[in-house]
């Protein structure tokens, strides 16, 4: 097992850069993930999100750049690292022909651990996982939200100092996308770091104590998700549906940061009541809407509202 460096950041991203021929899918980009924190990795399909996590734990090779990893570069000592950490990954990779403890049992060999020591980490695993009365059931038998936490519950067996998710609750319903971040918040807790994908803004918010917002393949942004808010949005957002040309003008003397998208003014505001009662008893008529601004907004205004492929 390899000696964990407590003094440097889990993992160092330096220039990295991953080229599909003249295709740049991450392009110069550099980030830390200090020890026991999640650390999200947000944007849309295309972002260079998965190529990236898929260099850092040593799927896919590094065009240029450096990754370091428990302090241990990447490209020369990618065996040792991947000892030391768990992945889980968009698909389901389950063996859908063995049980849930059998799929423990194949998956420990590639850490050379016996069958005893899988079978008793296996246990503790399912039981944290509230899985225990599955464990001799076959995983074609399980609900798509079992199937997941069964996923990361394998990729703990080795007990791992890093657990790496991509899009971990993609397809899940409301109530099993909560189980899964009550499970992912007990492990940091527990001290272990978590590098993370989503497309869902709410589970960034709440899992997250940093993130970059990534958009063909470099980082637009950086930084908790409260700091980013308050950097890219402002506390408020006013929503005006079908605005006027007066409206807009009116929005404009304000020198207020909007976004006009034509038939919705969005508007951008550190304190945004008082700018709210004015919009609203000049124009009455118009629909206007006062909500708290979201990581999605700061997202939507990063990366762009139109549909991507």
């Amino acid at each position: 097992m390899v000696e964990i460096n407590k003094t440097k950041p889990v993992i160092v991203v330096r220039n990295l850069k991953k080229s599909f021929g003249s295709f740049a899918a991450v392009d110069d980009i550099s980030f830390e993930v200090d020890k026991g924190i999640c650390f999200g990795i947000l944007g849309p399909n295309g972002a260079g999100k998965t190529s990236t996590i898929r260099m850092i734990y040593g799927f896919s090779p590094i065009t240029s750049g450096d990754i370091f990893v428990f302090g241990l570069d990447i490209k020369k000592h990618y065996r040792k690292i991947k000892a030391c950490i768990g992945v889980c990954q968009q698909d389901n990779t389950l063996d859908p022909d063995l049980t849930v403890i059998q799929n423990f049992e194949v998956f420990a060999r590639y850490f050379d651990l016996d069958k005893k020591t899988a079978i008793e980490r296996a246990s503790s695993l399912l039981r944290f996982f509230a899985l225990e009365q599955r464990c001799k059931a076959r995983v074609t038998e399980l609900s798509g939200g079992m199937v997941r936490r069964l996923v990361i519950a394998r990729a703990l067996i080795n007990q791992p100092e890093l657990l790496i998710l991509d899009e971990p609750t993609t397809g899940l319903d409301p109530q099993s996308r909560h189980q899964v971040w009550e499970k992912l918040e007990n492990l940091k807790k527990q001290g272990i770091t978590i590098l993370l994908t989503t497309h869902y803004m709410d589970e960034a918010a709440r899992l997250c104590d940093k993130l970059v917002i990534m958009d063909h393949g470099k980082i637009l942004a950086q930084g908790s998700p409260q700091s980013l808010i308050s950097e890219y949005t402002g506390e408020n957002i006013i929503e005006i549906a079908e605005p006027e040309d007066e409206l807009r003008a009116f929005s404009r003397e304000k020198k207020a940061r909007q976004e006009d998208l034509g038939h919705r003014l969005i508007i951008y505001a550190e304190n945004g009541h008082e700018l709210y009662r004015e919009i609203c008893g000049r124009f009455t008529h118009k629909s206007c809407i006062l909500r708290s601004a979201t990581l999605e907004d700061v997202f939507l205004k990063l990366t762009g509202r139109e549909l991507r492929e």
